[in-house]
């Protein structure tokens, strides 16, 4: 049965699988019945098609599965054969290391002998010293010989042993990826002019392809340019080389953060339990200053190569506008797909209580037409790395923040100016009072607009109760929950102060529990 020579010429990539298109030329002179050979074992039987031109008419399609002795993969039949002949070599090398090993003891047990023998016969007088010098020269000058090349064929023993070890893990690599059995599809023809040709497409869908996307995010000034790039890996068991390839979101998976803030709740001490003892959940920690990972890096001098967009009723489409290669192992190859250029609207963010430093945020909205599936993305702010986060899902027109990292130039103090703690009244009931001032200043060179965080405290319990809690200024919004946000406009070299008190009042023989200063 003849074999048609049908090369990859197509790639389309999902998010858990791929498309692969093959195309190739066969004369309809040899018979009815043209196979391809050679191909994944895992693909999907369903999902094979066969079109073509030509004097023919197809009248079926057969998908079999081949079993073979050998690799069915070209490539890993290739490293397989090396390893027989690398290992023959190291065999070879080895047997001449053991023949010169064995020379090395017999002239050494050779030496020992002789050396007994001539000390006698001069004791005796019956040998001539300058024979004897001879022929000690001459064993000493073999052993020595015997020994260099026992160590030259030592040291090549060592290295070939290295060769073969890596292309054990190169065979390992690939054996993981591709198998010794294939598939092969039989095509049935109806001929009308057997002296003519016939070009056949075949596609075909196999799992262990994948794709996700990811972005580079650069904000300089109010300018964001947001570059979306494919991750493409696959472990199909056979090479894509340079090909059309196409990215599809149709389907057949260190942050930066800005503060925020958690309720906080008065309680009254419970009394212990008297079973076994059960520690209470450990308070949370208050998050750390993000920490910018800072390296030097030229303004790029070319701009990316965009693939085109199909956008489609459900589903769009990149395809690159270069063949793409992704080689049988590949992780993580990446394509550039599109670039975005938005308009940041740039503000702080500080939330005291947890952390005096502030937090430069950029609020962007998609005016796009893209709609950005969900990935990882590298921030960066003008030249510097500010970290990474992931971006979700991101509709034309919905608004995203970003997190800068922290501006050292914006200056947060959050001071205890009153603090007061009564005894038990008349009624019995214990009184606490606190107010806090949080001063901002800016030492930017242009105007910041800085939000302020800040809470009370929120009683869970009856005997507990908050008052008089007062603010200055008054905040731009409250919650339920006694989060508290001020927006404050502050210009180069201005301070910017706000302040919040409050009361609570403790019932009789009530142990206030959660208070915090």
């Amino acid at each position: 049965m003849p074999t048609v020579e049908a090369p990859i010429t197509a790639v389309t990539v999902y998010p858990q699988r791929a498309r692969i298109t093959r195309r190739g030329k066969a004369p309809l002179d040899a018979g009815p019945r043209l196979e391809f050979a050679g191909l994944p074992v895992a693909l999907d039987p369903g999902s094979v098609r066969v079109t073509g031109t030509g004097p023919a008419l197809i009248t079926g399609v057969d998908v079999r599965t081949e079993w073979h002795a050998s690799p069915a993969d070209p490539a890993l039949q290739a490293l397989v054969e090396q390893r027989r002949a690398d290992q023959a070599t190291l065999d070879g090398v080895v047997d001449d290391e053991a023949a010169e090993t064995m020379k090395v003891d017999l002239l050494t047990s050779l030496a020992k002998r002789s050396g007994s023998s001539f000390a006698k016969a001069l004791a005796n007088g019956t040998a001539e010293p300058s024979r004897v010098a001879e022929v000690t020269d001459a064993l000493s000058s073999r052993l020595a010989s015997a020994l260099k090349a026992r160590r030259v064929l030592s040291e090549r023993i060592e290295r070939l042993r290295e060769d073969l070890a890596a292309l054990d893990r190169r065979i390992e690599a690939q054996g993981a990826q591709t198998g010794r059995d294939s598939t092969s599809v039989v095509v049935e023809l109806e001929i009308s002019d057997p002296g003519g040709n016939a070009e056949l497409e075949l596609s075909y869908v196999v799992p262990g392809a994948s794709w996700e996307p990811g972005y580079d995010i650069r904000v300089r000034g109010t300018d964001v340019t947001v570059v979306s790039y494919g991750l493409v890996s696959q472990y199909t068991g056979e090479d894509w080389p340079e090909c059309e390839l196409a990215l599809s979101t149709a389907r057949p998976a260190v942050s930066v953060v800005v503060p925020e803030l958690s309720p906080w709740y008065l309680d009254r001490v419970l009394p212990e339990p008297s079973g076994p003892y059960l520690p209470n959940a450990a308070a949370g920690a208050a998050p750390e200053g993000a920490r910018m990972a800072r390296f030097a890096a030229a303004a790029p001098a070319m701009a990316p190569k965009l693939a085109s967009v199909e956008q489609g009723t459900t589903a769009v489409t990149y395809r690159p506008t270069r063949p793409v290669a992704v080689p049988s192992g590949a992780q993580g190859h990446r394509t550039t797909l599109a670039q975005l250029s938005l308009t940041a609207d740039l503000g702080y963010v500080t939330a005291p209580v947890l952390v005096e430093e502030a937090y430069l945020r950029a609020t962007v909205e998609n005016t796009s037409e893209y709609a950005l599936r969900p990935g990882r993305a590298s921030v960066f702010h003008d030249a510097e790395f500010v970290g990474t986060t992931v971006l979700e899902p991101w509709a034309p027109g919905e608004e995203l923040e970003l997190a800068l990292g922290v501006d050292d130039r914006i200056r947060v103090e959050r001071e205890l100016v009153r603090r007061t703690a009564s005894k038990a009244t008349l009624s019995g009931q214990k009184r606490r009072e606190a107010e806090y001032r949080i001063s901002v200043v800016n030492h930017g060179p242009r105007e910041a607009v800085v939000t302020v965080l800040d809470q009370a405290p929120v009683s869970r319990d009856d005997t507990i109760t908050v008052k008089d809690v007062k603010t200055s200024p008054d905040p731009v919004e409250t919650s339920a929950l006694g989060e508290f946000t001020w927006k404050l406009t502050l210009a180069p070299g201005e301070t910017g102060e706000v302040k919040l008190s409050y009361r609570v009042d403790v019932g009789k023989g009530v142990e206030l529990s959660g208070w915090r200063e």
